[in-house]
């Protein structure tokens, strides 16, 4: 259930050690806050923002191969919608750092982004792939979806990366056709930044640039993806998404650059 106000949030986590706990978000009116800010392109939409708060007092347990327990920092997710502000392409959210209550939660990392709108503007049945996010960690345990080695920042952080249209097809199996946004990164920009009050996001949508690309029809070795750049090359290198400083030189040429 997506909500956007904070008095309305939902907790998501199960299986936290005790049984009469009362395991709810109580922020205090004081709390220090994070600020998360998105400046949208026309053609795309917020994703709802997702919160991951831990708890050192009140314990999730899980259990090792063996049967041992195993007592892990309590985990309580929320979700929030980045709300416009007033007529601009200016979206915020604003999360407590201390989440309060008697299990005093404390924020530990968040993950956002953006989509299309409307995918099927590139055809019938096409749907949103993916990319175009982002994953900021503020401590140092596990955040919700694993991204690799995160970027460390000190201190606030300012994103401005480029994104690309890219229409891929899959054959093999189910058939599907997805449009995503290929970027530096496969789908989440991943940054460690403890210190982070403010976190602005921009991304820069080149949307003349289209790169399409089509997977193998039938399993066979040396049956690869096939790319189709927006200057009308076509290669089939062994690459699983498109080739960021190709697309970045064929814009920088388009523009004279």
């Amino acid at each position: 259930m997506k909500l956007g106000h904070f008095a309305a949030f939902i907790a998501l986590f199960v299986g936290l050690s005790g049984c009469r706990q009362d395991y709810s978000l109580a922020p205090p009116a004081d709390s220090e806050k994070i600020t998360v800010t998105v400046k949208l392109p026309k053609e795309l939409k917020t994703e709802t923002l997702e919160v991951m708060y831990r708890s050192g007092a009140c314990k999730s347990v899980t259990y090792g191969a063996s049967g041992q327990r195993i007592e892990l920092d309590g985990r309580h997710g929320i979700e929030v919608q980045l709300q416009r502000q007033g007529q601009t392409d200016i979206y915020q959210a604003k999360l407590p750092i201390d989440g309060g209550g008697a299990c005093r939660w404390k924020i530990s990392n968040v993950m956002f982004g953006v989509a299309y709108i409307d995918p099927t503007r590139f055809g019938e049945n096409v749907t949103f792939g993916g990319g175009g996010g982002v994953l900021v960690r503020f401590d140092k345990n596990r955040p919700m979806r694993s991204s690799g080695l995160p970027v460390k920042v000190d201190g606030n952080l300012k994103i401005k990366k480029d994104y690309y249209p890219w229409l891929d097809e899959e054959f093999l199996g189910r058939y599907k056709k997805t449009i995503r946004l290929a970027g530096e990164e496969d789908i989440y920009l991943s940054y460690y930044s403890p210190k982070a009050r403010i976190i602005y996001f921009e991304p820069v949508l080149y949307s003349e640039f289209l790169v399409r690309s089509a997977g193998p029809i039938e399993k066979k070795k040396g049956n690869r993806t096939t790319f189709i750049y927006p200057d009308g090359s076509v290669l089939a290198d062994g690459r699983s998404k498109p080739n960021f400083r190709k697309l970045q030189a064929i814009r920088l040429a388009v523009e004279g650059k």
